[in-house]
């Protein structure tokens, strides 16, 4: 399978801010990765380097290219959707699909304003004039429209109310991921998209705490609900984390020994969002 990224040492310091500290990683063709850490944990620097607009120590490679000295190339097969939409606020909706068709050579006008035609958004409108779920509605179409290989989303949905939000990540499923894209989601909102990922990365501190195939985690995590003695008995198989559910102990293991943990009470794959904390705590810790 083609690499899209590959990452080998990558660091970046502001200051005495280490922001990212020597990650080594690769995003393969086909896939969809999330990538979670706290704020402050090195994301939209890892972000702003894969897509050129910062320079790294070590080695990093997208699409087969240096984000950063070939940028101009990069963009031609990369589309980006940020946090705050970053569309001209003056202009109209129209003269928007004019201009991207006249700027970007793999845009389809086309299939744009079929997408635009399912939703509310005029085309005489200014995007001033819009809300917040109409920009992001306009600014999916105008992306999902470029025949780009690697799609990144960054908190894309902040701020919208939850139709919108399952909306949005069904039509991007439905309109634009294939076997020949690839799509890097960051957000906060862990649950709402863990269904739709194959892969996940948790970054802390500027490093990797995890990076693995979703299908993985069941032969590596285990979460026990249990009490009393066989708590007691299972914290000496020294779980990630701890946290009490509902006056029971929920324990997060790590390659631990899937029948001895059966003995000792409930078992069950943790969510993204559970492993997410106890990766992140048991690293505090």
């Amino acid at each position: 399978m083609t690499r899209l990224v590959e990452a080998q040492n990558v660091s970046k310091r502001y200051g005495r801010v280490q922001a990212v500290d020597n990650v080594s990683f690769s995003v393969e063709e086909g896939r969809i990765l999330g990538l979670f850490g706290p704020n402050g944990a090195g994301k939209t620097t890892l972000l702003k380097a894969v897509l050129g607009l910062t320079d790294c120590d070590g080695q990093l490679s997208v699409l087969g290219l240096d984000p950063f000295r070939q940028r101009k190339e990069l963009l031609n097969n990369i589309c980006y959707i940020a946090d705050v939409a970053v569309l001209p606020r003056w202009m109209r909706v129209s003269r928007l699909l004019d201009f991207v068709e006249a700027t970007h050579p793999r845009f389809s006008r086309k299939s744009a304003e079929e997408l635009l035609s399912r939703t509310s958004v005029r085309k005489d409108a200014k995007v001033r004039e819009l809300s917040k779920g109409m920009v992001t509605q306009l600014h999916l179409s105008l992306i999902t429209a470029i025949d780009a290989r690697l799609l990144i989303l960054d908190e894309p949905t902040l701020g919208l109310d939850i139709l919108f939000r399952k909306e949005f990540y069904g039509n991007l499923l439905a309109e634009y991921f294939d076997e020949q894209r690839t799509i890097l989601i960051t957000t906060h909102q862990v649950e709402e998209i863990e269904n739709i990922l194959t892969d996940i990365m948790f970054i802390h501190n500027g490093r990797i705490l995890l990076d693995a195939p979703m299908d993985s985690l069941g032969d590596q995590y285990l979460e026990l609900m249990t009490s009393g003695e066989k708590a007691d008995t299972a914290r000496g198989l020294r779980p990630l984390f701890e946290r009490e559910v509902f006056g029971k102990s929920v324990m997060t293991f790590e390659n631990a020994d899937r029948g001895r943990l059966e003995m000792l009470g409930e078992l069950r794959v943790p969510s993204v969002a559970d492993l997410f904390v106890a990766k992140v705590k048991g690293a505090v810790a």
